[in-house]
């Protein structure tokens, strides 16, 4: 019996999470695991991991890489014949992962959280981001990417000096309402 309701706490913990409204209106049909384009990264494609989130294999969803693989690319979302937005519910899957503190294997949430910390300022400064992202996941990958930041650089596309941050308040109320739609689940 306890199984069973640590089960439901978790497919009720993604349903009220923005994106994961139709987690049990998914009939398996495998539309979204055969459209995904990045499948063969996954180490459980989008139907197992729906199905895993429904059994209540709350430790093996989140701990697992294969939801932060979603690329976003809506090919499932417009092939679901149940309009479930199976990209919508790996986000979903992703939150939860990354509020709960657990660390997947993958730099995707690296990068996740480098690109939140950037937009406090009210703008993104894409030097101080990928400096934060590659010192943080691979130094050597930033190392290989570094010709590309040089030409950007020197083209004034990537300045090496930070933005000024946004004086107004429009930035921290925006913020503030979308913490506010959060804690909500979703629901305004």
């Amino acid at each position: 019996m306890y199984v069973i309701k640590e089960a439901k706490a978790f497919v009720d913990a993604v349903a009220n999470e923005p994106g994961g409204e139709k987690i049990n209106e998914c009939i398996q049909c495998g539309v979204c695991s055969g459209s995904c384009t990045t499948v063969e990264w996954w180490e459980y494609p989008p139907r197992k991991l729906i199905a895993m989130i429904r059994a209540g294999m709350k430790e093996q969803v989140l701990s697992s890489a294969s939801a932060f693989n979603c690329v976003t690319c809506y090919l499932c979302t417009v092939r679901c014949p149940r309009d479930i937005k199976p990209s919508a519910l790996m986000h979903a899957v992703m939150a939860i992962a990354e509020r709960e503190g657990y660390k997947p294997k993958t730099p995707t949430l690296t990068l996740f959280r480098t690109l939140r910390e950037s937009m406090k300022r009210g703008r993104i400064w894409d030097f101080g981001m990928a400096a934060r992202f590659y010192f943080s996941s691979n130094i050597f990958n930033g190392f290989k990417v570094m010709p590309v930041a040089l030409a950007l650089i020197s083209r004034g596309l990537m300045p090496i000096m930070p933005p000024k941050p946004i004086k107004s308040g429009e930035i921290k109320a925006i913020l503030n309402k979308v913490r506010s739609i959060q804690g909500t689940g979703g629901k305004r």
